[in-house]
């Protein structure tokens, strides 16, 4: 089930997110990791946040939107390849009505997974949003494809 992450559980988002950067992310560099990782929280208060928990108890994956963009969706390291990404997504277009994410250029399985869901690549930028050196692809979504 699908809920909305409450701010008493952003501690926990980070935690999700750590874990499943550590394994996507490989190509990221230490220290931008822990910049990263500073930065996120505050991210949190201006996208609405959205969760899948593991008996309703600990949060396995969660998602974040605003407006038409998917700006985040971070499974638990262990839960990658079981459906929770697949969950979110599909939750995320059919009931938040997104339409764009952006995703790291060198994170290939994420480019893979969003592209099998119907998103199509629209333009590049050489940096991330914090002006590191991490190219991100630019994805919209063109045709639905719920597989």
């Amino acid at each position: 089930m699908i809920q909305k992450v409450n701010k008493t559980e952003y501690p926990e988002l980070i935690s999700v997110w750590e874990s499943s950067v550590k394994a996507t992310h490989d190509f990221l560099k230490p220290e931008d990791f822990t910049f990263y990782k500073e930065l996120i929280p505050n991210f949190f208060d201006n996208v609405l946040l959205y969760c899948i928990k593991k008996d309703q108890q600990e949060i396995i994956g969660f998602l974040g939107t605003s407006e038409e963009n998917l700006e985040m969706l971070f499974v638990r390291a262990e839960q990658i390849g079981k459906g929770i990404g697949k969950k979110l997504l599909l939750y995320a277009i059919e009931k938040l009505k997104i339409s764009k994410v952006d995703v790291n250029k060198d994170n290939a399985t994420a480019t893979a997974f969003y592209k099998h869901f119907g998103f199509e690549l629209k333009s590049t930028s050489d940096v991330d949003g914090c002006g590191k050196p991490y190219p991100i692809l630019h994805l919209e979504l063109i045709k639905k494809s719920l597989n």
